[in-house]
């Protein structure tokens, strides 16, 4: 069995860093993936879908050292899906990628380039 997921897109905010009760340092940010596709009458068409990111201790130091809005990343990790009961006693579900490893493709104001140069 195998839980993987590779994600190529660009950074949606700031990444957000704190620290968990444990010490351990959590980092999330936000990951936009877009897809192209024609409709049923030929047209191009465009969808983004958003992707909540998790990153833990030295992927989330990291990436919060390196990491600004707009940059190209890819996050290979796995999908974690989450059941709370809010403060109305209704069940809400969650889903987000944990992140095992990120590599930064572009910088914000590169990101723009046809071509981004791959980093490590």
């Amino acid at each position: 069995m195998k839980n993987t997921v590779t994600l190529v897109g660009f950074v949606g905010n700031t990444p957000e860093v704190r620290t968990a009760q444990s010490g351990a340092a959590i980092t999330n940010l936000s990951l936009a993936t877009t897809r192209c596709f024609k409709d049923s009458e030929g047209n191009r068409q465009t969808e983004t879908e958003w992707h909540r990111i998790t990153c833990f201790n030295g992927v989330g130091k990291c990436v919060a050292e390196h990491v600004t809005k707009g940059a190209m990343v890819m996050v290979t990790g796995r999908i974690h899906y989450s059941r709370w009961t809010d403060s109305e006693g209704q069940t809400r579900y969650g889903c987000e990628i944990i992140a095992e490893q990120v590599d930064f493709l572009a910088k914000a104001k590169e990101s723009s380039s046809e071509e981004p140069k791959k980093r490590r």
